[in-house]
């Protein structure tokens, strides 16, 4: 269990932030450390409402604010309706981390149809695109807002055979970049954290082999801590980062340098 920061730093106290994808892995991680830094955490699911709420009474057991939301956050219905709830159970959304993803295959081109790459733009262009634009009335009423991406080193390495979801990361890139100078003037920040390969629940099948010629190439020769993206989402999500906008945080322990 991760350590809360000091109540006179980073304190999210008052805010409501909305991870997706968040009963498990890097945002279950991430919305644990954001509730820690005293936000009030909607936690958002997909299809598990039992694995959701175990994740809910694990937040609330700490004392946290937090209740669970499902949507497809590829759906403009389902987000809008998940705001609504949102609104009503704990406050206008301050912060989203899109974190939420689909299946990750590995395949040369010749192997993808043009419905697995649409997938891949849904997850990781269209979601930011549908959560930005049901928040952004609120956040620009209030002049402050945070945008977190989480992004992947994949686009930086250009790792293959992945093309489908390495080019959906990198219009992920992009668009990130580009909101970052257009609301900057509103006080709102777009961020994004690049993971490298951190071993979550999806990864327990995962080859040995692929696993060690993985960790053989990571600088700082451990793996990385799910914690570790949610702290430096803590910092993004803080008043402290109100000046960090249009960025990308490597938590990869060095494997890429920029």
């Amino acid at each position: 269990m991760p350590h809360s920061p000091s109540p006179s730093c980073f304190s999210l106290a008052g805010r409501v932030a909305l991870v997706t994808g968040s009963s498990t892995g890097l945002g279950k991680a991430t919305a644990r450390c954001l509730g820690l830094a005293g936000a009030k955490v909607a936690v958002n699911y997909a299809n598990s409402r039992s694995r959701a709420e175990e994740t809910l009474a694990e937040l609330r057991a700490t004392g946290m604010t937090a209740d669970i939301f499902q949507a497809d956050v590829t759906n403009e219905s389902a987000v809008d309706a998940m705001f609504a709830a949102i609104e009503k159970s704990l406050g206008p959304v301050d912060i989203i981390v899109v974190n939420a993803t689909p299946a990750q295959p590995l395949k040369p081109i010749e192997e993808y149809d043009w419905d697995f790459y649409q997938q891949m733009l849904d997850f990781f262009v269209k979601s930011p695109y549908l959560l930005a634009r049901r928040a952004l009335p609120g956040m620009k009423q209030r002049k402050h807002g945070r945008l977190i991406n989480i992004t992947s080193e994949v686009f930086h390495l250009g790792v293959s055979p992945f093309s489908a979801y390495v080019a959906a990361k990198g219009g992920q890139t992009g668009w990130s970049r580009s909101m970052a100078h257009e609301l900057a003037p509103h006080g709102i920040t777009v961020n994004m954290i690049a993971p490298g390969w951190i071993p979550v629940e999806r990864h327990k099948d995962d080859p040995q082999a692929e696993k060690d010629a993985y960790f053989s190439t990571i600088p700082m020769a451990r793996w990385g801590k799910p914690e570790e993206v949610g702290w430096a989402a803590t910092y993004l999500a803080s008043d402290e980062a109100s000046f960090v906008t249009g960025q990308t945080i490597a938590v990869n322990g060095g494997k890429t340098v920029w």
